[in-house]
C-alpha cells in the first residue's frame, strides 16, 4: 500500500514524464524516486504512455463525452466546503501557537512565532528567525528528546512548491540535518523533523528554501557568531 507521504510526489509524476517540471522539482522528485519503488514504477508507466503521445491521430478521436448537468456547481461547492474549512483549522492552530506573544511583538518582529508554555518551565527554545525578505516568515521551536531533538517549523510566503531542508548547526559549524518538506501555498505550512544533535549542543537553526539560506541562532548560543549563509555538512 502506498504510503500518503508519497501523494505529493505523485502529482508531479504527469509533469515529469512530460518534462514539464523545473529544474529544482525535477531534482526533488529524482531524488525520491531513487528510494521509492512504487513511485519509480509508475512514473516508468506513466513514461511508456507519454512516449506514445506523439503517435496519437487527433482525427481519428471520438467526440469528447458531455459532462453530467450540475457537475461544475458540485464540484466548485465541494472545492470552496474544503477550503473554508481548512480555513478554520490554520485559524485555530495559528491563534494557539500566537497565545504567548504581545500585539507589539507580532507587529515589530513578523518572523516570530511563538507557542506558549503557559509556566515558562518547558524546556522547548523557540527560534525567531529576523530580518527575513518582504512577506517571508520563519520560525523554529525545539523540543529535547532521547533521540535528540524535534523541530517544529513554520514557513510562509516563499513560492509554493519550494523545497525547505533543514539542518541544525553544532558548536563546531557543521550541520546535522533534520529532514525536508515541500511548501505548498494554501496548506499547512507546519512541518514536524527530527535531528540527531541534542539541543544541548545546538547553536542555529539552519533553512534553505530553494536556493536562499535562512539563519537563526538558538537562545542559548551566541548570535554574533552565526554565519547568514552557511555551506551545511549535508553528509
Amino acid at each position: 500500500m502506498r504510503s500518503e507521504r508519497c501523494r505529493e510526489w505523485r502529482e508531479q509524476l504527469g509533469a515529469y514524464t512530460l518534462g514539464h517540471l523545473s529544474d529544482e522539482e525535477r531534482a526533488g522528485l529524482k531524488a525520491h524516486l531513487e528510494g521509492c519503488p512504487e513511485c519509480r514504477a509508475e512514473a516508468d508507466s506513466l513514461g511508456s504512455l507519454a512516449r506514445l503521445l506523439p503517435h496519437a491521430d487527433p482525427s481519428r478521436f471520438g467526440p469528447a463525452p458531455v459532462p453530467p448537468s450540475g457537475l461544475a456547481d458540485r464540484v466548485a461547492a465541494a472545492i470552496g466546503a474544503e477550503r473554508r474549512a481548512g480555513e478554520r483549522r490554520r485559524r485555530v492552530r495559528l491563534g494557539l501557537a500566537l497565545s504567548g506573544a504581545t500585539a507589539a511583538v507580532a507587529a515589530a518582529v513578523l518572523a516570530i512565532f511563538v507557542i506558549s508554555d503557559g509556566g515558562g518551565s518547558s524546556p522547548e527554545q523557540h527560534v525567531a528567525f529576523r530580518d527575513l525578505p518582504s512577506g517571508v516568515k520563519i520560525a523554529a521551536t525545539l523540543e529535547p528528546h532521547a533521540y535528540g531533538t524535534e523541530i517544529r517549523m513554520y514557513v510562509s510566503g516563499v513560492r509554493s512548491g519550494t523545497l525547505c531542508r533543514v539542518f541544525l548547526r553544532g558548536p563546531n559549524g557543521g550541520g546535522v540535518p533534520a529532514g525536508t518538506f515541500r511548501y505548498r501555498w494554501g496548506e499547512d505550512s507546519q512541518a514536524v523533523l527530527s535531528s540527531a544533535l541534542d539541543i544541548s549542543r545546538t547553536v542555529a537553526v539552519v533553512v534553505r528554501a530553494g536556493p536562499r539560506t535562512f539563519t537563526a541562532p538558538v537562545g542559548h548560543s551566541d548570535s554574533a557568531a552565526i554565519d547568514n549563509d552557511p555551506e551545511e555538512d549535508t553528509t
